[in-house]
């Protein structure tokens, strides 16, 4: 049977032998961003990345130490208001070290803190399976969508699954609800009230917001809507912004350039080339196809061309 399902997969027979079993990741478990919209099959195609990933990664943590879980865990009320959501946000920030003003790199804030965090590869699973997070393996993973090639979605999308993370460790996934309270704390995480306030404008002014973009590393509709939110834009101004915002269409107005890029696997295995164990010797003594090994260290690395040597 093993030799069968070898053959069928592409893998080795003692795939199934391995001394490192492949974690589980039910569905029941992932917070998917679009969980109605989005294909069963393409779920599961994602989750079966995602215990891929720990196993690849557990496999590796027996050669390299990589950040312990250090994450907050934030007990909401039975039907929390918007208050109670934006103080686990602050909270958040606050037990995570987040200084006052932009967060400079969600993605490496968060696997800093023992989060595995990968761009989910578009030759592996459905392109438009969007960001999604769970608590189920023995460590949070966090993926992110492959076609949202932005900074600023790159970035909300991060803080988004980090709520979860955070609030939602046994909540069934998948209402407007638990989805609602996830970006009401990216929003608060991203740009607390009383220190974007100052940046937002009181009517549509789209040179200033877009100052308060290039600041706060956010979009324009998010500033927007944080504004309107926040007491600061009129309904009247809000319906203007967003009216010409549609118009313009996407990409949005002033592009900050590529997404943000999770780095914690691809430093892992360039520690080990440095030290003389290469990824084909550590594929063969765990029963792990490279091909699979180097798939999942690429979706948790940056592989844009960088002047900056990685280890740094």
């Amino acid at each position: 049977m093993a030799a069968q399902l070898g053959l069928a997969l592409g893998v080795s027979g003692e795939f199934f032998r391995r001394n490192h079993p492949v974690p589980t990741l039910p569905g029941h478990a992932a917070h998917f961003r679009s969980l109605r919209s989005t294909p069963a099959l393409s779920r599961d195609q994602a989750l079966a990345f995602g215990e891929l990933a720990l196993a690849v990664t557990e496999v590796l943590e027996t050669y390299v130490e990589l950040p312990a879980v250090d994450l907050p865990s934030v007990a909401l009320l039975d039907d929390p208001d918007p208050s109670d959501v934006a103080a686990a946000a602050r909270d958040t920030r606050e037990a995570l070290g987040v200084e006052a003003g932009p967060v400079a790199h969600v993605a490496r804030l968060l696997e800093a803190r023992g989060v595995l965090v990968l761009r989910l590869p578009e030759d592996y699973v459905d392109p438009h399976v969007d960001a999604f997070s769970t608590h189920a393996g023995y460590r949070p993973l966090v993926l992110l969508s492959p076609v949202k090639n932005d900074l600023v979605r790159s970035r909300f999308d991060a803080a988004h699954e980090l709520g979860h993370l955070v609030m939602h460790h046994d909540v069934e996934p998948g209402s407007k609800i638990v989805e609602g309270q996830a970006q009401g704390f990216a929003a608060e995480f991203m740009m607390p009230a009383e220190q974007v306030a100052p940046d937002l404008p009181a009517r549509y002014d789209l040179e200033r917001l877009i100052e308060a973009k290039r600041k706060w590393g956010t979009s324009v509709r998010a500033l927007v809507y944080r504004a309107h939110a926040l007491g600061i834009m009129s309904p009247t101004a809000y319906r203007r912004a967003n009216q010409d915002l549609a118009q313009r269409g996407n990409p949005e107005v002033a592009p900050l350039g590529p997404p943000e890029a999770p780095t914690l696997l691809g430093a892992a295995a360039d520690l080990l080339e440095r030290n003389g164990v290469g990824l084909d010797s550590v594929a063969e003594e765990n029963n792990v196809p490279i091909e699979q090994l180097r798939a999942v260290i690429t979706a948790g690395s940056d592989t844009r061309p960088s002047l900056v040597p990685h280890h740094q």
